[in-house]
């Protein structure tokens, strides 16, 4: 049979966008069903709970020194950054402040989303493109065991628990190596950093910084083990997948960040 053709009149390039097009959202709609099927599978039997402690203890604990070191020099460096800002405003006994309201809204939760990407997404695109290509995926189905619920679902679960807490070490630590550097570097008075920075911080700036971390806990943990239960082809195949997944968290963080900011400005206000 011959191949088909574009149709006469088409520019070169309208063809492909078509096919590709098409493409993204027949992957949009089969990621939506994994994710869909792996969160309801949190509500039925058998849980997997010797699974999910263990996906803690790699998600949570293995990224715990990542992101207190991001935490940290991130929340000095933006003392160091702001308090020349406010110095030639006269105001840079607001260094707490702004530190506190950049780090709960938006640095904390974003910065902590990307470094548990980097680690735990690759990672578990890796580890279960490898059990795929290995057949020990089918061979989990062909005895009865679900794999989704088996391998995404304590995954999932894991990395949103496990991600809501780092965000809020993530807090602490950049507060802390903002405190370090006001007090010992611009002589600030250590009460007055911490008063200011508490009476700064409202109930919506926290909601953000609640919010935001279970909905990227969410991105890393999906969109690393879709990645990894359709790899194809072998090792190069697990690599390609490792690399996708990690690109593909990363982007998706960033842009359900500025949606969620959005969204929750316009309820309760700036």
């Amino acid at each position: 049979m011959a191949a088909i053709a574009p149709p006469q009149g088409e520019e070169s390039g309208a063809w492909p966008l078509a096919v590709w097009g098409r493409r993204q959202l027949e992957g949009l709609g089969a990621f939506s069903s994994f994710t869909g099927t792996a969160f309801r599978n949190m509500f039925a039997r058998p849980f997997y709970g010797g699974d999910l402690l263990l996906q803690m203890d790699a998600i949570g604990v293995g990224s715990l020194p990542i992101v207190v070191l991001t935490g940290f020099f991130t929340g000095a460096v933006m003392a160091l950054q702001l308090a020349a800002t406010l110095n030639q405003y006269g105001q840079i006994e607001r260094t707490g402040q702004l530190v506190a309201l950049s780090l709960v809204r938006e640095l904390g939760p974003v910065l902590t989303g990307l470094m548990v990407a980097g680690r735990n997404s690759a990672g578990m695109a890796s580890e279960l493109g490898s059990m795929v290509v290995t057949e020990q995926v089918d061979a989990m189905r062909a005895l009865g065991t679900d794999p989704v619920k088996k391998l995404v679902t304590p995954r999932l679960l894991g990395t949103i628990v496990m991600m809501f807490f780092l965000a809020i070490v993530a807090d602490l630590c950049g507060l802390i190596g903002g405190f370090l550097y006001a007090v010992f570097s611009l002589g600030l008075d250590p009460r007055q950093y911490w008063y200011t920075a508490m009476q700064s911080l409202a109930a919506t700036d926290i909601s953000q910084g609640l919010i935001k971390p279970v909905v990227f806990g969410t991105i890393v943990a999906a969109v690393g083990c879709y990645y990894g239960m359709s790899a194809r082809g072998g090792t190069r195949g697990v690599g390609k997948a490792t690399t996708t997944s990690v690109v593909a968290a990363s982007v998706l963080i960033i842009l359900s960040d500025f949606l969620i900011s959005r969204v929750l400005i316009g309820i309760f206000g700036a």
